[in-house]
């Protein structure tokens, strides 16, 4: 039996819990909030709130072992929604994402104090250090989930960027981690007996992690199951649509692909969707106002927003995966990213994406061109795409999953229940 942790529980999350969940090795399933968008409490709230919480529903299988520590992320929620800026400042904000991981953190540290039934516990990076601080007092497994690239690559690359694009340098939120939270991360890695990542991208920045001790799985995240928009429902248009979905910062390379946009002028029409960072950034605003912004959408919303686009760009400069990629793919954009993503593991060069070097906007624009010059290649693009979705289902995840988790307990005494 495994006690799993995560803040927020995203759609990875969601899916490793529910893998546990259907393998029977699910003991608890430690979150902050889990939400059911159809009851009355839900109708009460704005708008934006219920958007925010709707993505919080877990699965039917895993809502029996759900424990709820949900008052520093609610406050959270609440600061952002009327921006309340200091309450939410970054490491330091009480109501921090830093502050909502550390306070989870503690809370299923000290409840495995309580519980004698499990063989291991499965926690995501920043939630860790404390829960695997008593895990190994109790001899449990501790399998590490790291769903973006080790910090030292990280700083490096921000760091560069800061000096390259310095209007952007305030949206790279990853330059004012501190030393202290640093160290977490490392703790957390050297007290991990498995970690798991989604890509080989991941996987390649741990060869700077010091004393690295534990196995590095790599499995990749899944591609969502919901209806398409066929070839037919979309218009036809002189204009390529392009869209980028993720947060409007510089780690996403943004920067580089609104410089691809002014080098093709008017070739194309681009659709950005995502929120904007705390700080200003004088170019994004000017680019907000020239291009269709949208700041948020609910997933399935989204999805058709994908399916209204003719291709997807995520020039990310460090990415863990990018889930994003693989839900372009479900509504059959052809997807140009970079190496520093999910992107090498999944897509086929010319048939369904393309990657290109980070940093560079004329790779961008040059492949762009081609799409909006050959509107057979993009048509025979995006059937592949649609077709590559379909061979990459989160039950292939979980399946992979269960089976690493499986064999990481194998050698574990069950102590029985307490």
């Amino acid at each position: 039996m495994m006690l799993m942790s995560h803040p927020t529980g995203n759609s990875n999350v969601r899916n490793a819990a529910l893998a546990l969940a259907e393998a029977g090795m699910l003991g608890e399933f430690w979150t902050c909030v889990s939400w059911n968008p159809d009851s009355w409490r839900s109708r009460l709230l704005p708008a934006g709130l219920r958007t925010q919480f709707a993505r919080r529903a877990l699965p039917d299988p895993v809502q029996p072992y759900a424990r709820y520590f949900p008052w520093r992320e609610m406050g959270r929620l609440m600061a952002v929604k009327f921006s309340g800026k200091r309450l939410i400042r970054h490491e330091r904000g009480p109501f921090s994402v830093d502050a909502v991981y550390r306070t989870l953190d503690k809370r299923v540290s000290a409840r495995l104090s309580k519980l004698s039934a499990l063989q291991g516990v499965y926690a995501y990076e920043d939630g860790a250090a404390a829960t695997f601080r008593a895990a190994r007092e109790k001899g449990l497994a501790c399998v590490y989930d790291l769903p973006i690239g080790y910090w030292r690559v990280h700083r490096e690359v921000l760091r560069e960027e800061a000096e390259r694009e310095p209007e952007w340098a305030g949206t790279l939120a990853g330059n004012l981690d501190s030393e202290e939270k640093m160290a977490r991360k490392d703790e957390e890695i050297h007290l991990a007996d498995q970690v798991i990542v989604a890509s080989s991208y991941t996987k390649k920045t741990l060869a700077l992690a010091p004393d690295m001790r534990a196995p590095i799985h790599v499995i990749p995240y899944g591609a969502p199951l919901l209806p398409m928009l066929g070839p037919d429902a979309k218009a036809p248009a002189r204009k390529l649509r392009v869209l980028f979905v993720g947060s409007l910062d510089q780690r996403k390379g943004l920067a580089y692909l609104l410089k691809a946009v002014g080098l093709l002028g008017g070739e194309i029409e681009l659709t950005l969707v995502g929120r904007k960072p705390q700080a200003h950034c004088a170019p994004l605003e000017a680019a907000l106002k020239v291009h269709r912004w949208i700041p948020s959408l609910p997933h399935r919303e989204l999805l058709q927003e994908y399916g209204r686009h003719d291709v997807f760009v995520f020039p990310s400069l460090f990415e863990g995966f990018g889930l994003v990629i693989l839900e372009a793919l479900s509504q059959g954009l052809p997807v140009i990213t970079t190496p520093h993503t999910g992107g090498p593991d999944i897509l086929e060069e010319g048939r369904d994406g393309f990657i290109v070097p980070i940093r560079s906007p004329e790779a961008i624009a040059e492949k762009l061109l081609l799409l909006a010059r050959d509107r057979d290649l993009l048509q025979a693009m995006s059937q592949a795409a649609r077709q590559k979705a379909a061979m990459l289902p989160w039950e292939n995840y979980r399946q992979r999953l269960v089976s690493v988790i499986g064999n990481a307990l194998g050698g574990r005494h069950d102590n029985g229940r307490g």
